[in-house]
């Protein structure tokens, strides 16, 4: 059980520490899981983290349940995705009750617009980080160029970019035995 409290408290830490959804968390959680607990390599988060983006739902609770299902079973996935919604959800519950108004108080619109410049940056550190770990050769610079491109200039689908590029990857490196 003390496990279980420790993994709903890291988690709930990370969600309420952390502002701009799961791609800013990315950083909170290398530090957390990997460095401070040693639940998975950074590997393996950058793994779940391509996962969290490929399946339906908000990405940091796809992978606190990730994490959670993989250190504890299906109770530690319940403890881990409560951990990370907990803040939110009583913080948001807070404001909603309280200030019916909130977003339009002149305060916190200047806060807003200083948390989204600290959002982009954050956003900025996650591709930094998982680009220098995962653009390893040419073929992968150019899965994330054109990914990029085709997202971002030609409005195709995330879902889209995403499959067709992970079939790229394993067209191009499937039948390789990485050394690790």
């Amino acid at each position: 059980m003390r496990e279980l409290v420790s993994m709903f408290l890291t988690f709930a830490r990370v969600g309420a520490f952390t502002f701009g959804g799961g791609y800013a968390m990315l950083p909170v959680l290398q530090r957390e899981v990997v460095e401070k607990k040693g639940w998975c390599t950074e590997d393996e988060l950058t793994d779940m983290y391509a996962i969290g983006q490929c399946t339906p739902g908000v990405i940091a609770v796809n992978v606190a349940t990730y994490i959670g299902n993989r250190k504890r079973g299906p109770l530690g996935a319940l403890f881990t995705t409560l951990g990370i919604i907990f803040p939110s959800l009583v913080i948001i519950t807070m404001i909603a009750s309280f200030l019916t108004h909130f977003a339009e108080y002149p305060a916190v619109q200047h806060a807003f617009s200083g948390i989204r410049v600290v959002v982009c940056a954050l956003v900025t550190k996650t591709i930094y980080t998982m680009s220098r770990k995962n653009v390893r050769d040419i073929a992968t610079l150019l899965i994330l160029i054109c990914s990029f491109a085709a997202v971002a200039l030609f409005h195709i689908s995330p879902i889209v970019a995403v499959v067709v590029c992970g079939v790229i990857g394993f067209l191009l490196h499937g039948g390789k035995k990485e050394a690790k």
